[in-house]
């Protein structure tokens, strides 16, 4: 049984890069049939961790976004008008939420950013993962399968458009709190998604510089003192797709300009410069690049990719 139990451990862990602690006791908690709350900032693989679950479970992944727009009504379902009108309200015009195609197909359902549902949103949830069960006007009451669970993420660093989570919402899920991976890690997941291999900076191949310094900048953002909030590893991924194909144009005689360019493109908009700051992200962005390649002790002018 615990072999058979680590094998499908690994096999999970196969689809993630790094995370081994975190799959673990994600993996332990839902096994045990228990809910869990993930808590970090943006692109630290949380998703990614459910999705691998419940690929390996084969069982549904109903992913939902939490805002202003998710009532209990578009959780939950409604009747097709167009039914109502012609046959009246009966079960079979009932078109499901994502909570109940969850429920029905022992799923996970997983609502990114929990904190900006609505109140009487959360309190729908609360008692479908109470009682498993939920109570469907006209319908009647639906049972979840055994393989139901309730995920849900959050970003504590954002407080924009968010309302504070109560003691009785925490109280109902297990809590992990999920950091940015190592820069080994981040640069395992860079060559993933974008094909490039990973490397030193130093190592000889200019497409493993590309990932090393994608990755290095995409850091150093999210110590920045004008920064509110620094970049996920989204942005190293799409600045080192970006300046992998501005190397195969030609037209950069300079490398560090085509990394520079790259980096104001991937990185502007998902850096937040602090309100007492009277920089720009082109500017702050810029600086990050300039200690990278010029000022940090023992930085060396790199070679150009020709």
């Amino acid at each position: 049984m615990v072999a058979t139990r680590r094998a499908r451990r690994d096999a999970i862990a196969d689809g993630v890069v790094g995370r081994r602690r975190e799959l673990d006791l994600t993996l332990a908690a839902v096994s045990a049939g228990r809910d869990i709350l993930l808590e970090g900032p943006p692109g630290t693989s949380k998703s990614t961790m459910l999705r691998a679950i419940t690929a390996n479970w084969g069982v549904p992944f109903v992913l939902v976004e939490g805002n202003a727009e998710l009532t209990p009504a578009r959780l939950v379902g409604h009747h097709n008008p167009a039914r109502v009108l012609r046959e009246d309200y009966s079960p079979e015009n009932f078109v499901p939420g994502p909570l109940v195609e969850a429920m029905q197909g022992g799923g996970f359902l997983y609502i990114e950013e929990l904190n900006r549902a609505p109140e009487d949103t959360l309190n729908v949830l609360l008692g479908a993962m109470a009682e498993r069960e939920v109570t469907v006007p006209r319908v009647g009451v639906i049972t979840a399968l055994p393989t139901f669970r309730v995920l849900a993420s959050m970003n504590p660093f954002d407080n924009v458009g968010t309302a504070r989570i109560s003691d009785s919402v925490y109280d109902r899920w297990c809590r992990l709190a999920v950091g940015y991976q190592d820069a080994g890690e981040e640069a395992d997941i860079v060559a993933v998604r974008t094909g490039l291999p990973t490397g030193s900076a130093g190592s000889g191949s200019a497409a493993a510089q590309l990932v090393a310094d994608a990755v290095a900048i995409t850091r150093a953002t999210r110590s920045h003192p004008e920064l509110r909030r620094g970049s996920s590893v989204r942005g190293a991924i799409d600045l080192a797709a970006i300046a992998a194909e501005l190397a195969k144009l030609g037209t950069y005689p300079e490398r560090e300009r085509l990394v520079l360019d790259a980096a104001l493109l991937a990185l502007s908009g998902r850096i937040g410069v602090d309100e007492a700051s009277d920089v720009t992200p082109e500017a702050v962005i810029t600086e990050i690049w300039e200690n990278h390649f010029f000022s940090l002790p023992g930085a060396r002018r790199r070679e150009s990719t020709g």
